[in-house]
């Protein structure tokens, strides 16, 4: 099987794990859960690693809300050129519903 790009992968206990690319970036990221009282914050927070192999966070996973009442994630990290969005999404060809293809937008 080819090597995943652009996923993540949510755990049983409570960390995900994953990739995101892009043309300027490449990179393995980890999380795991936030627990906070404030209605705006991530379920979880994002981590990379620095070329030095520093952990270091990058950004958040929240859930959100359709305007049809379906709940999703939207992934936001801090690359080194720009801060990429996404939302996450059934990944094709899989049936494994932990895990969660990142699918870009600006």
């Amino acid at each position: 099987m080819t090597e995943l790009t652009n996923f993540i992968r949510f755990n049983e206990d409570g960390t995900l794990s994953g990739n995101i690319a892009a043309l300027d970036f490449d990179f393995n990221v980890i999380g795991e859960t936030l627990n906070s009282d404030k209605e705006d914050a991530p379920v979880y927070r994002l981590f990379g690693y620095s070329p030095r192999g520093r952990k270091v966070e990058i950004g958040g996973i929240w859930k959100k809300q359709s305007k049809q009442g379906n709940g999703y994630f939207q992934l936001t990290a801090h690359t080194p050129n720009r801060v990429f969005r996404a939302n996450l999404g059934r990944y094709p060809g899989q049936d494994d519903e932990s895990l969660m293809a990142v699918i870009p937008w600006s």
